[in-house]
């Protein structure tokens, strides 16, 4: 049955160590997916208007936004949960964890295939947003707030704005908790560093011309 099987993902991998009732009665995740199952099946079969009614249902009750349409492996753990939006097109494997705040979203409007691939056993950190028809592989890591719009190798871990790996341990293996390695790594502080180190070398090229004289006409 599902529901244990949910369950069993939640005190295997919460460190609060739920017991088998919490687990079951008190996880938003785990309620949002047995919603979502009544709900895609629903899809499958072409009864679209209910399958979404359901969905509305479980968003309602659960702050955790999935299209009917989304394909789920087993064991997906949603942690916290609130906010965690899965478009339609989104495909996800076995074994997942995603954290408060996730988006699987598009960047086009257009039918067809626009929302995220995510395999196995890959972790996404609360705040983050995984952008279009991209493939996210096995045992990949995406840190807390990132933005990842480009495919991210399996067992490779992203963090910033754009999502790349971390300066100095690229796929290195991550605190699970919310993808990060090194708390100093920062692609947006260095960025921001980089400009200010560009700016004070405009500024000072400006005083040195204006201290040139001005040759007469």
């Amino acid at each position: 049955m599902e529901v244990i099987e949910l369950a069993r993902a939640i005190r295997n991998r919460d460190p609060a160590r739920p017991s088998w009732p919490e687990a079951i009665l008190c996880y938003a995740g785990l309620h949002a997916m047995v919603w979502h199952r009544m709900a895609h099946a629903l899809w499958r079969i072409g009864l679209r208007g209910p399958g979404r009614f359901i969905s509305h249902i479980g968003r309602f009750l659960t702050g955790i936004e999935i299209h009917p349409g989304a394909q789920i492996g087993r064991r997906l753990f949603i942690d916290h949960g609130m906010g965690v939006v899965i478009g339609e097109t989104a495909e996800i494997g076995d074994d997942v964890l995603l954290y408060h705040g996730v988006t699987l979203g598009g960047l086009s409007g257009s039918p067809g295939k626009r929302h995220p691939t995510i395999g196995s056993n890959v972790a996404i950190g609360a705040g983050a947003k995984v952008l279009g028809p991209i493939l996210v592989g096995d045992g990949a890591r995406i840190g807390a707030n990132a933005v990842v719009t480009k495919d991210v190798p399996g067992n490779c871990t992203v963090v910033g704005i754009p999502a790349r790996p971390p300066a100095g341990s690229p796929c290195a293996d991550p605190t699970v908790g919310y993808g990060l390695t090194d708390p100093e790594d920062d692609p947006v502080g260095e960025q921001l560093a980089a400009m200010r180190a560009e700016l004070a070398s405009l500024r000072t090229r400006v005083a040195e011309l204006e201290r040139e004289p001005v040759a007469p006409r």
